[in-house]
């Protein structure tokens, strides 16, 4: 049995990030499909046993529960002793751009993702509003890695494993990211550490059903 079991979907770029991470850092895991789009995360089952929040991703590790991204992310960075921080002010840096990816770009492209590619409503006007916050973030990101190599500098740190996640679901933005050459040389960087593999080679659950 695994020592870890992330409880998380193929869609979910929140999931992963910790799914990579959990690669990156060389642990014993293993994925377990949650069906979110048939309700299973809106059940009282999984609301009582895993996440009252109703949410995935969920790590499970021996009687340790965790849940959002984040502090799973926090918590491995302890635990493996890797890409995490080596001062307080490295700590801090990596808060503060995995907060900024929480707001402004996971938090943007996720919903963003889900109306244009899954849900296919269509060019809304949330559609189109929440197109033109997520490329006024992926411009923020463009400026910084101008002169960064990852989030907090030269070394990858939980910061880029959630800043990139949504990055990776190559055609399913609607946003053309060849437009940010120095996201997509970032991108690339992530895509050479060692034991990189794409969102969907690391979960279940993909392709879903065509409904049409």
């Amino acid at each position: 049995m695994a020592e870890y079991v992330l409880h998380c979907m193929a869609q979910s770029g929140h999931s992963y990030k910790v799914a990579l991470m959990l690669e990156l850092c060389g642990a014993d895991w293993k994925p377990e499909w949650v069906d979110f789009f048939n309700g299973a995360t809106r059940t009282e089952e999984f609301r009582d046993t895993l996440n009252e929040m109703g949410e995935v991703p969920v790590l499970v590790h021996g009687d340790d529960i965790l849940t959002q991204s984040a502090v799973i992310m926090d918590d491995l960075s302890e635990k493996f002793g890797a890409f995490g921080w080596e001062n307080d002010e490295e700590r801090r840096e990596i808060l503060r751009w995995t907060i900024f990816d929480n707001q402004k770009v996971s938090g943007l492209l996720g919903p963003l993702r889900f109306l244009r590619t899954l849900m296919k409503t269509g060019e809304t006007d949330v559609v189109k509003w929440l197109d033109g916050r997520s490329k006024s973030a992926l411009a923020i990101l463009d400026k910084h890695f101008a002169k960064n190599d990852f989030a907090i500098g030269k070394k990858p740190t939980s910061a880029d494993f959630s800043l990139c996640s949504y990055l990776f679901y190559e055609g399913e933005l609607g946003i053309d990211l060849e437009a940010y050459p120095n996201v997509t040389k970032w991108l690339g960087r992530i895509k050479a550490l060692p034991g990189w593999k794409h969102p969907y080679d690391l979960m279940p659950g993909h392709p879903l059903p065509d409904k049409t």
